[in-house]
């Protein structure tokens, strides 16, 4: 495996960081508004067949504004901070996640990177545990594939500043995020009673979509540090260890363009390796450091297996390092959950 760092890319008067980015950008911008859009007039048609599309298109383009959000994470699309911050607000609204505020997100995400961990700020697996008619309705909505975990640990957004002193400066945001967003949904429901199901229904499918993406791309540990300083112990897990607990979590080997459906986001190793890369490069990337060593690359059909059968007990579970992922090309691998970049918690 190749560790030599990529030379700086050239400058350009674009905004955009790369010189290159200006039409993939574009159209990625493009296709989001236009199946937002067209997604919410899906929803508010009299045809059950609109309204179906409607929540598929509505559903997809949350999911490639919340990969364009970890784009502006790596502040790999615009050049300038403040830019990829704005789009960031922005795309978050779209995603339904505005209630975060997009430095926590960012955080957060950053600590992923450079702790080489899940660093959350709690982790609800205990907190469950100790509440088993909790842990029990969850874990029924979950048997029937409602994303109930991640619904929770999205709400959550919403109830920590107020349970939690060192969020309370988001307060007065998830107040006017949170009146903003019952005023137009309560609007749009005026117009179409059936968006009062179609809405929520786009919304789980968008995050199971996140969810299928998390779960078995880490082989990790949780670590409560999120409201602390890097510690000392993170220095103990080096590249090596890094390449070795990540995998990427490919839609399709043999059609690499439907990749795309995620932003590449499922090219998890070459993003570890590269994070400021952008999302148009790769897979290209990708092929030129691994080539045809696919040691830790895990398909869509095994990985569906894996989502379907632990899809219950992945709710408590927390993976050991290391783990032989490879053996039974992640079969039985459970995956771990509630560890989204869109929860900053």
């Amino acid at each position: 495996m190749t560790t030599s760092k990529p030379s700086n890319p050239p400058k350009s008067p674009s905004v955009f960081r790369y010189p290159d980015a200006l039409w993939p950008n574009i159209l990625g911008f493009s296709y989001i508004l236009l199946t937002y859009f067209l997604g919410f007039a899906g929803l508010l048609a009299e045809s059950i067949w609109l309204n179906g599309l409607g929540v598929l298109l509505l559903a997809h383009s949350m999911v490639i504004a919340a990969f364009f959000i970890h784009e502006c994470a790596h502040e790999s699309v615009f050049k300038k901070r403040a830019y990829n911050r704005w789009l960031a607000e922005g795309l978050l609204w779209i995603c339904g996640s505005s209630y975060s505020h997009f430095d926590d997100i960012k955080h957060k995400h950053m600590r992923h990177h450079s702790d080489r961990a899940d660093i959350v700020s709690f982790d609800f697996r205990p907190l469950l545990e100790a509440r088993p008619r909790l842990l029990k309705v969850i874990q029924t909505l979950e048997w029937f594939y409602i994303p109930a975990l991640e619904l929770l640990m999205h709400l959550l957004v919403i109830i920590l500043p107020f349970i939690k002193p060192s969020r309370k400066a988001r307060r007065t945001r998830v107040v006017t995020v949170l009146v903003m967003r019952l005023a137009l949904f309560a609007w749009l429901v005026s117009i179409a009673w059936q968006v009062l199901i179609l809405y929520p229904i786009a919304y789980m499918l968008f995050l199971t979509v996140m969810r299928f993406m998390d779960v078995h791309q880490h082989t990790y540990e949780v670590y409560e540090t999120l409201d602390q300083k890097r510690g000392p112990e993170a220095r103990l897990r080096d590249a090596e260890f890094e390449h070795h607990n990540t995998y990427s979590n490919l839609i399709s080997v043999r059609y690499p363009w439907l990749n795309l459906l995620v932003l590449n986001f499922s090219y998890h190793n070459v993003h570890h390796q590269q994070q400021a890369q952008p999302w148009y490069k790769l897979r290209q990337l990708h092929q030129k450091w691994y080539g045809d060593d696919t040691s830790q690359v895990l398909t869509l059909r095994h990985l569906i297996k894996s989502y379907h059968r632990y899809r219950v007990p992945r709710i408590v579970n927390g993976d050991p390092i290391n783990l032989p992922v490879k053996k039974d090309e992640g079969e039985t691998f459970i995956g771990v959950d509630g560890v989204s970049f869109l929860t900053a918690h």
